[in-house]
């Protein structure tokens, strides 16, 4: 696509951005804005001490003014477009004052789509979007396909990439549901999508409305056409006819299966399996053959925070699952190791979903567990009173460690939101993988623990 065609859509434009954020995706739409848009005007509701490292990172954008500390109406007025940042729900009440207003709201990742050129690979579900995509990914370039890598990932805008999109074969984004409702907006979806599984997440944001959710995953394949392809679980098929059959959806529905358990993948678990199974059809999609996908899939290493081996030290392996959210996420974790082995760190924000199962089988085989303080943990403990209770990641790593033995996995998969204690889920990730880093490089062993 030449630089033009996207050019002209933001030349001379006066927009609003909401949402800043820590993650660096803000910063990166932030600073493309800032090059295409005569004015640029950012808003966050935290303030500027709480956002310092992304205000310092977009110094050099003269053209950009802040409003941080809250919002205010006059930003959502009299623009010739909205950006609207991913967690912003859509009954945000400056959203539909800008609505209110005829200006059109847009989303990063949604945008990118509807001006780029570039066949898009879209996977979503509620686990296993980020080992999907990134299986996908690695697979592609295997076989010599260059890759645009996009969407819900830490620290990147995929907008900013637009600039030389028209460079790469195909976009391998990982869409959430949040950024699907702004494809939903757009009526566009991904030429090939991927919809992994589907459990009750985020319920404080969608109001306990598991149809609203679902809704939202669902874009990932309601605006295809002809020629496009979806791809799904055996489980997610239900759910999938049920909302195809709403509409006249023309695109070829692939129903992929788990790869055997003769397969030797690097990381462990039966999901994962299913991960690779649905990489393996998209990439089948795509036209790739199927042993350069076998040699990919077989040295795939794994994702940060997805059941990620970090080290081991005096026999024990460390595993980092930090971005297990959910009780099913926490016991597909659980599921790949043999219980007996397991130390379990986990805890946190409460999302308002279910625990009944992730309870049961903690009592039921005598997990070992250590809790890190929060408003889900509170719930843990009415059943589960003798638990661990810490308030440090720190503190964390050293009582699951006291509590091991030669042979486990010490895990952290903490089935709850980070917030509280954490600032995200990546600062978590980081600290638990600090925390170990700091363990296997001491001489003293345990003695860096105390």
């Amino acid at each position: 696509m030449a630089k033009e065609s996207f050019a002209r859509f933001f030349e001379g434009k006066t927009v609003t951005l909401m949402g800043l954020g820590l993650l660096g995706r803000g910063v990166g739409d932030a600073a493309f804005l800032a090059r295409y848009c005569k004015r640029v005007f950012v808003t966050d509701t935290k303030s500027e001490g709480e956002l310092r490292t992304s205000v310092d990172a977009l110094k050099d954008c003269k053209n950009i003014e802040f409003f941080l500390g809250g919002h205010d109406f006059k930003l959502f007025e009299s623009k010739d477009f909205i950006v609207k940042g991913a967690g912003v729900r859509l009954d945000d009440p400056y959203i539909a004052y800008a609505k209110k207003n005829g200006v059109p709201v847009y989303m990063s990742t949604a945008l990118f789509a509807h001006l780029s050129s570039i066949k898009t690979i879209g996977v979503t579900g509620t686990r296993g979007k980020t080992t999907t995509t990134c299986m996908i990914a690695d697979i592609l370039k295997r076989a010599g396909k260059k890759i645009l890598l996009g969407g819900n990932l830490r620290g990147l805008s995929t907008l900013a990439q637009i600039e030389g999109a028209d460079t790469f074969d195909f976009a391998v984004l990982e869409l959430d549901s949040w950024q699907l409702q702004g494809f939903d907006d757009l009526n566009i979806s991904p030429t090939i999508g991927v919809f992994t599984t589907f459990y009750p997440d985020h319920m404080n944001y969608y109001d306990g409305d598991r149809d609203l959710y679902l809704h939202d995953k669902t874009a990932i394949f309601r605006h295809q056409k002809a020629g496009d392809v979806l791809i799904t679980t055996p489980e997610i098929t239900k759910l999938a006819k049920q909302e195809r059959e709403k509409g006249d959806n023309l695109s070829k529905w692939i129903i992929a299966k788990p790869l055997p358990s003769s397969f030797k993948l690097r990381i462990p678990g039966a999901h994962n399996l299913m991960n690779a199974g649905l990489a393996f059809a998209a990439s089948k999609a795509c036209g790739i053959d199927e042993k350069t996908i076998k040699d990919a899939l077989r040295d795939f290493e794994g994702v940060e925070g997805r059941l990620q081996f970090v080290g081991a030290w005096e026999g024990r392996n460390f595993y980092n699952d930090s971005n297990a959210t959910t009780q099913e996420a926490t016991l597909a974790a659980l599921a790949s190791f043999p219980a007996a082995s397991i130390v379990l760190i986990f805890g946190g924000a409460d999302k308002g979903l279910p625990l009944d199962r992730l309870l049961a089988r903690l009592s039921g085989n005598n997990v070992r567990c250590v809790l890190i303080k929060g408003t889900g943990s509170d719930r843990i403990l009415q059943k589960l009173p003798d638990i661990r209770v810490v308030d440090t990641m720190r503190d964390a790593v050293k009582f699951a460690v006291e509590a091991s033995k030669k042979g486990d996995n010490i895990l952290l998969s903490p089935a709850f939101a980070s917030f509280g204690v954490f600032k995200n889920e990546y600062d978590r990730s980081d600290q638990f993988i600090n925390e170990i880093g700091k363990l296997i490089s001491d001489t003293k062993g345990r003695s860096c623990l105390h």
